[in-house]
């Protein structure tokens, strides 16, 4: 009897770009990819955190490079992905919040908040997509949405509407892209303690309110993504496309 083999989890001689990869969520995800093989290019706006982060993969023995890039910049955007081969893997992350009440919303807020997060990420992927799709590649656009892609939360009014757009521009793209063989997915993570949101965190009220939603009783960590973009970026979710991997302790299940 043969049993079938279960599919690479490797990604050995593939390339791949994080956008806002110079801190958090971002750096994390970098160095999955990188753990698993990729070569990985680490883009941010800051010269000296994406350097830093770049030269932490490589001390860690994988294989990175820095690029400075303002993604909301779509010209330079286009250009960037013009200029290179295809990458395999994208991980669409690179984002923005600004939580307030509905009614304290302003015009700026609306604009800074879906620009980089709907808009930069739209125009990130087509140039991507555009670059694979010459090249023959069949890639996998990671999207880092959020659980508030799925549910409502008080004062993210703006933040839930860029999210739930981002899983209805993945869906689409997954549609547009099949024919090619590259994969469109979001996941969708739960609050995340980085050194961006652990001073929230110590907002006591807020904690609890935090915790009472995450039925597995903590806060997430960037280690509690990493898998999941590996999973999404590699053979093993070769026929996983347009759907969300919701990795938020129990938060939405309710």
């Amino acid at each position: 009897m043969t049993l079938p083999k279960t599919p690479s989890f490797r990604l050995d001689g593939r390339r791949a770009v994080v956008t806002g990869a110079g801190r958090g969520i971002g750096l994390a995800l970098a160095a999955a990819l990188a753990e698993a093989g990729a070569e990985v290019t680490l883009i941010a706006r800051t010269a000296a955190e994406i350097g830093a982060g770049a030269q932490a993969v490589r001390d860690a023995g994988g294989r990175a490079e820095a690029a400075c890039l303002d993604v909301a910049d779509i010209n330079a955007v286009a250009a960037f992905f013009a200029e290179r081969q295809a990458f395999d893997v994208l991980v669409n992350n690179a984002g923005t919040n600004r939580p307030k009440p509905m009614l304290d919303v302003d015009e700026a807020d609306f604009d800074a908040v879906i620009d980089l997060n709907l808009k930069s990420a739209f125009f990130v992927a087509q140039a991507g997509a555009r670059r694979m799709v010459e090249d023959g590649v069949k890639g996998s656009l990671i999207h880092i949405g959020s659980q508030m892609g799925h549910v409502g939360g008080p004062k993210r009014s703006l933040y839930c509407a860029s999210k739930w757009a981002l899983e209805g521009m993945s869906k689409a793209i997954a549609l547009d892209l099949a024919g090619h063989g590259i994969r469109s997915n979001t996941i969708a993570p739960t609050f995340i303690e980085t050194p961006l949101t652990k001073p929230f965190f110590e907002d006591e009220t807020f904690r609890a309110s935090v915790l009472d939603k995450i039925k597995l009783g903590r806060i997430g960590t960037v280690e509690d993504l990493m898998g999941a973009a590996l999973f999404l970026a590699c053979d093993a979710a070769a026929l996983v496309t347009g759907t969300s991997l919701i990795v938020d302790g129990g938060w939405t299940a309710e």
